[in-house]
């Protein structure tokens, strides 16, 4: 949650309005904040959820977009971690199939990077340290032989195959934060913590919302999901009772930084290239006309807002998807860049690249129960809300039993649209056969992208519409005006960066004047409960 300065509230602001009572304040509206919003709502506690900016804005948005254990990390012997993000895998793949599938990986074989047994080996603990139902094992492949082969450089003439998951990661945070919702939660966006004080009856919050005013909050609990900002959260807005310190962790933000290019290669598996510094990167089908290649890792210090990539990030992407791409890419092919901060706790390793990517849920019961979130990586976000509701509960004295393994986030239950489920990935090429065949007005690269945005939700977008024109008007090339009415009523959006390059990514396929059509459009049509409050109730009025 960054700390951005907000408009100054009027004096009379904060007297006003009427406190919010809750059993909850979950500061952070990344995937930990709006999954633990998610579970605790689900639980049966009444919730608020307060981001500064729009759901997904920072890192939670900018991730490389993968469900996996992180097959390097055995490398560092952070078995745990890998294990526990191998059996969410296909947990989440299940839980959401229009936004989350399997996708293979093609690792061709460098001799100077790593011998053949060792990969081999690693990728036998990777198929076995947790059960597999969806996706296949890994295997060997002649790149000679195999169309994967065909836009690497004639050299690597071996390889392996692997199974990893792809996800959606800005649409995963807005589901969770719509389930969050829907099980009671209030959610209230552009909206800071500005002050939070500790006392023996509980938490004692101010959140400062549009335009500068204020709304008092009382909470018997406080949840600390601020991702980069998890420290100075503590250090600078919560204030204890006493003289105790808050913040008794230290954070590494290492600013992990993507490129965007026209598309390598024509076939749906993804690479994973060593480097001669030991590192990885991917490189991944993108959007349909794109390839995805990153990561970086650099180490940042000071605020991370508007962390951003560097000239020499991207020389770096370039140059070694070249030494295993039969065409060079260079800084020119970019067609677009993003960067996110990885809050990663401390452990005082010398390498970025060698921080642990696991999460640690520190409790502070010295008074009004306190929870902070320290880490974590996108693919353990279910089992990381699961702890800390499961950390609350006992912090408040009321043990409430988990629920979220087998729950559907909005849109993954397809059943009403296809009968019962068989495979995330089979079924849902069968929702978009079913959504053809319901409404065969729709053309069908839009039938698909309305499927994979919206899963079983699609109906509502669609209502009672029998053509295009009761979508309304085509604001830009397949963006009708009754998503947008959607978008702003039942998912957080307000302006154009929301709809465009998170809820979807519609921004990386439009031209400048596209994307000021859809600028101009959120402007001149706001949503008339959307001011930065929940948009079901504003109980700070």
């Amino acid at each position: 949650m960054p700390n951005a300065s907000s408009a100054p509230a009027t004096p009379g602001d904060a007297m006003a309005a009427a406190p919010l009572d809750c059993d909850v304040l979950v500061v952070g509206g990344g995937i930990n904040g709006c999954g633990i919003a998610r579970d605790l709502a689900g639980r049966g506690w009444r919730v608020v959820l307060a981001e500064q900016d729009d759901l997904a804005a920072h890192t939670s948005s900018s991730s490389t977009k993968l469900i996996h254990g992180g097959l390097r990390y055995l490398e560092y012997r952070e078995f745990s971690l890998v294990r526990k993000a191998l059996q969410e895998r296909e947990v989440l793949l299940k839980s959401a199939p229009h936004i989350m599938w399997p996708l293979r990986f093609v690792m061709p074989h460098d001799p100077a990077m790593r011998p053949a047994w060792l990969i081999r080996l690693g990728l036998f603990l990777y198929d076995h340290l947790a059960r597999r139902e969806v996706l296949p094992g890994s295997r060997g492949v002649d790149l000679r032989q195999h169309p994967v082969g065909a836009p690497l450089q004639d050299q690597f003439t071996r390889g392996f195959v692997y199974s990893d998951g792809w996800v959606d990661d800005a649409r995963l945070v807005v589901l969770n934060a719509i389930d969050a919702r829907a099980h009671g939660a209030r959610v209230f966006t552009r909206t800071r913590v500005s002050q939070a004080q500790r006392n023996a009856q509980g938490w004692q919050a101010t959140l400062t919302l549009a335009a500068g005013r204020r709304c008092p909050v009382r909470a018997r609990a406080l949840v600390n999901a601020a991702g980069p900002w998890a420290e100075s959260f503590l250090r600078e807005t919560a204030r204890p009772a006493g003289h105790e310190a808050l913040a008794t962790k230290s954070l590494r933000l290492v600013k992990g930084s993507h490129i965007v290019v026209r598309r390598c290669f024509e076939h749906d598996h993804a690479y994973i290239f060593q480097n001669p510094d030991k590192r990885i990167i991917f490189a991944i089908p993108y959007e349909r006309d794109f390839t995805l290649i990153g990561t970086t890792d650099q180490e940042i210090h000071g605020d991370p807002r508007g962390a951003a990539i560097a000239e020499d990030e991207i020389a770096y992407l370039c140059a070694q998807a070249s030494r295993y791409f039969k065409r060079a890419l260079t800084p020119a092919d970019v067609v677009w860049t993003y960067a996110g901060v990885r809050p990663l706790l401390d452990d005082a390793s010398g390498d970025p690249s060698a921080v642990t990517r696991d999460y640690l849920l520190e409790p502070n019961r010295e008074g009004a129960p306190l929870l902070s979130v320290w880490g974590g990586k996108i693919t353990t976000f279910r089992k990381l809300a699961e702890d800390a509701a499961t950390e609350v509960g006992q912090m408040l004295g009321e043990a409430r039993r988990p629920w979220t393994e087998g729950a559907f986030l909005p849109g993954g239950d397809l059943r009403d649209w296809i009968g019962p489920a068989r495979r995330p990935d089979t079924d849902f090429e069968r929702l978009v056969q079913t959504l053809g065949q319901r409404h065969p007005w729709l053309p069908g690269p839009l039938a698909r992208r309305l499927a994979r945005a919206y899963g079983a939700r699609v109906g509502a977008l669609i209502g009672q519409a029998h053509s295009l024109a009761g979508l309304g008007a085509e604001v830009a090339p397949g963006l009708h005006e009754a998503e947008l009415r959607l978008l702003q009523r039942e998912e957080w959006a307000q302006d154009a960066d929301d709809v465009l390059w998170r809820r979807s990514k519609l921004g990386l396929h439009y031209t400048p004047e596209e994307r000021q059509r859809v600028s101009d459009w959120l402007r001149s049509h706001p949503h008339p409960e959307n001011d930065g409050t929940d948009m079901k109730v504003n109980p700070c009025s």
